[in-house]
């Protein structure tokens, strides 16, 4: 009796490029958006494009807006 070892590899790597690795990006697009470098910012477009899919699944549950700024003296 064999493992269906060939679905449950279409199973985690379709978890992974839907769920996991643009999870991850949100974080880092999070962290690092305002700081990167032009060479980093590619990267970070590149990626963006890469797991659109992914990012489009999760954009309803991670939303992250911006902070709004302190007005302070």
């Amino acid at each position: 009796m064999s493992l269906p070892i060939v679905p449950l590899l279409y199973l985690a790597l379709g978890g992974a490029y839907l769920v996991v690795l643009p999870a991850l990006l949100f974080l880092y697009l999070k962290s690092r958006w305002y700081v990167a470098s032009s060479i980093e910012r590619l990267l970070m477009y590149f990626f963006v494009f890469l797991l659109f899919p992914g990012l489009l699944l999760l954009s309803p549950i991670l939303n992250f807006r911006p902070q709004p700024r302190q007005m302070g003296s």
